[in-house]
C-alpha cells in the first residue's frame, strides 16, 4: 500500500492487480455530539443508528463540493457504505444523484450497503428486515443486495465485538473487495473500522507515511490509497508505471478534501 503521490517511480506489479481506494468517515452524527458531553452516551441504544447533526450535514455538503470540483466523481466506479443511517446519509449526500442542475449529465457511481464494514457489533439488536425496508424507502438508489437476512446475525447480546474480531472482519472485507471488478472504489464507514482497514494494509506501507496515514479520522475526512494484490500475478500484462497510471487518471496528488 502507498499514499497517492505523483512520482516518477516504477511500480513492480501489473495494473490489473491495483485498486485505488478512497476511505471516508461519516459526517458528525448526533451520537458524536452526545459523546463529547458524556462518553457513556455512545453506548445508548437510542443513538445506535444516529442521524447526522446539522454540522455533519454541512460537512457532507462541503465534501460533495470538493469531490465534484476535483473531478474525483468521474473516476469512482463504486461506493461501498456501512448500512447505518449516518454512513448512508454521507455516502448518498457526497456521491449520490440529486435532481439539481449540478447533477445534469453527471454519471454517479453505484452505492452498495455492505454489512461487513458496519460499525462495531454487539451494541444492541437490530431488526434487519425492518431497517432495510425503511432505508430502501429513504435511499432508493442504494443497493442492499449484500445485506444478510431478516435477523442481525452479527449481533451478540452478551459480548461486544473485540478489537481482534473487528480486525478479522476487516480482513474478510478486504478479501471481498478484491473480488469486485471495479478498480476505483470509495468506502464510507466508521472511524474505528477505517482504522482497522488501514491496520490490515499497513504492513506493506512505507514507514515514512505509515504514522500520518493511520492516524485517527476526522468526521467526513477522505484519504486515498493505492493497494496492490501481491498474491496473484498476471502474465505479460503492463506494469503500473506512471505513464499507464496517468492514462487511467489514477496516479495523482493525494486527495485531501
Amino acid at each position: 500500500m502507498q499514499k497517492m503521490k505523483t512520482t516518477a517511480a516504477q511500480f513492480t506489479y501489473p495494473w490489473q492487480l491495483c485498486k485505488t481506494v478512497h476511505l471516508v468517515r461519516h459526517g458528525q452524527a448526533m451520537h458524536n455530539v452526545e459523546g463529547d458531553i458524556n462518553r457513556e452516551a455512545l453506548l445508548s441504544p437510542h443513538l445506535f443508528d444516529a442521524q447526522l447533526s446539522p454540522l455533519g450535514l454541512h460537512q457532507v455538503g462541503k465534501l460533495r463540493e470538493d469531490v465534484h470540483a476535483s473531478g474525483l466523481l468521474k473516476r469512482i466506479e463504486l461506493v461501498v457504505t456501512s448500512p447505518l443511517y449516518r454512513t448512508m446519509q454521507t455516502a448518498f449526500g457526497v456521491f449520490g444523484s440529486t435532481e439539481s442542475n449540478e447533477d445534469a449529465g453527471v454519471n454517479h457511481p453505484q452505492i452498495m450497503a455492505v454489512e461487513l464494514c458496519r460499525d462495531r457489533m454487539g451494541v444492541r439488536p437490530c431488526d434487519m428486515r425492518r431497517r432495510v425496508c425503511e432505508c430502501q424507502a429513504l435511499f432508493p438508489s442504494i443497493d442492499f443486495s449484500m445485506m444478510d437476512g431478516e435477523d442481525d446475525s452479527l449481533w451478540n447480546p452478551h459480548v461486544r465485538e473485540s478489537e481482534e474480531e473487528m480486525a478479522a472482519r476487516m480482513v474478510l472485507f478486504i478479501k471481498w473487495l478484491w473480488t469486485r471488478p471495479e478498480q476505483e472504489i470509495v468506502i464510507v464507514s466508521h472511524g474505528i473500522m477505517l482504522q482497522h482497514i488501514l491496520n490490515v494494509l499497513e504492513n506493506d506501507c512505507h514507514p515514512t507515511v505509515r504514522t500520518d496515514l493511520c492516524k485517527r479520522f476526522g468526521n467526513c475526512e477522505l484519504r486515498s490509497v493505492l493497494i496492490v494484490d501481491k498474491s496473484l500475478k498476471v502474465a505479460d500484462s503492463q506494469l503500473c508505471s506512471p505513464r499507464n497510471a496517468a492514462k487511467e487518471n489514477v496516479l495523482r496528488e493525494e486527495v485531501s478534501v
